[in-house]
């Protein structure tokens, strides 16, 4: 494959699993370039025109040639400077990497990260919350996390793998739209009574198992073993975490329980302040389900996946789990 054909079925992928539906990313597209067309011509020579067919801002290709015939990918949920030269002493022994493909946005990917976290005014619509109430709470979150971002050395990583001539790129949201999608199903589809019922789902699962295993598997943050689950709302993608505001209008949309990748003390209070039940999957092992299920689209390709960072290789390419 190419790198630009990896990066396209990212994107492809993504919006297929959008847990807003496949349209809404669509209109995202669509408002994106009314916006642009109306720019003026020295406004365009600062737009990122990756916009105009991406809806995810944290996904992109960091480095290297779109036309990049990939030979070999070492994939992890963090990959930095360390990694990048993890790449290059493996090369020294020929396993031929050329693509370094990590879940976490660096370089631009991850200074645009703000921009994608406005999904969730739409998830949180869903359930039920007032999309005029979503919009100016997420956007008070957004400026907070751009504040946030905006004095980090963002470029270090990629800097580092344009030296050592290794293409980089990062498929955060969509990942994260992959195990989203794939949990709220199997949550659809086994409703499990109580909160104990979500962790016995959960570590049902090879990556969460494998994290308990570690000491580092789902667990229940707000609640007890016995409360009943209620409405269960996979809360894995948008970028990072919402703001605390959101648990009382969830509460009141009818949300029972929140099953995240990690939580703040502050959001665990107002879920705790707002009834609402959390169990923690676990971060690493929801990244790496979300990541996985892409790398077997590209197993698929007949791609070399080496991993690390974080991530255990885990192939559902046979229908198993």
């Amino acid at each position: 494959m190419k790198l630009k054909e990896i990066y396209e079925l990212a994107v492809k992928l993504g919006m297929e699993a959008d847990p807003r539906g496949k349209k809404e990313a669509e209109n995202v597209l669509a408002r994106t370039r009314e916006k642009y067309e109306k720019m003026k011509e020295e406004e365009k020579e600062f737009f990122d025109l990756e916009k105009l067919t991406n809806p995810y801002s944290d996904t992109r290709i960091l480095w290297g040639d779109p036309e990049l015939k990939v030979t070999g990918v070492l994939s992890g949920i963090d990959l930095e400077a360390e990694e990048a030269l993890l790449a290059d002493r493996l090369n020294q022994g020929g396993e031929g990497i050329n693509l370094l493909l990590a879940h976490h946005p660096e370089g631009k990917a991850l200074a645009a990260l703000p921009d994608v976290m406005l999904m969730q005014a739409d998830l949180w619509h869903k359930q039920g919350v007032p999309i005029n109430i979503g919009d100016v709470l997420i956007d008070r979150r957004v400026k907070e996390v751009f504040r946030h971002l905006l004095p980090l050395n963002h470029r270090r990583a990629v800097d580092v793998a344009r030296l050592l001539n290794l293409a980089f790129m990062s498929v955060h949201t969509p990942a994260d739209n992959l195990v989203t999608s794939y949990l709220q199903k199997l949550f659809d589809k086994k409703k499990p009574y109580a909160l104990k019922d979500i962790v016995e789902e959960l570590k049902k699962i090879s990556e969460y198992k494998a994290a308990a295993k570690e000491g580092v598997g789902p667990t229940i943050l707000v609640g007890d073993e016995n409360k009943r689950s209620g409405r269960i709302m996979v809360d894995m993608t948008g970028g990072t975490e919402g703001p605390e505001e959101i648990m009382e209008k969830l509460a009141d949309a009818g949300v029972g329980t929140l099953v995240g990748m990690h939580m703040g003390d502050k959001l665990r209070k107002k879920a705790e302040e707002h009834h609402i039940n959390v169990v923690i999957a676990g971060h690493v092992a929801s990244d790496a389900i979300g990541l996985n299920l892409f790398l077997d689209k590209l197993e698929e390709k007949g791609l070399k996946i080496l991993t690390c960072s974080g991530l255990d290789r885990v192939s559902r390419l046979s229908g198993g789990e």
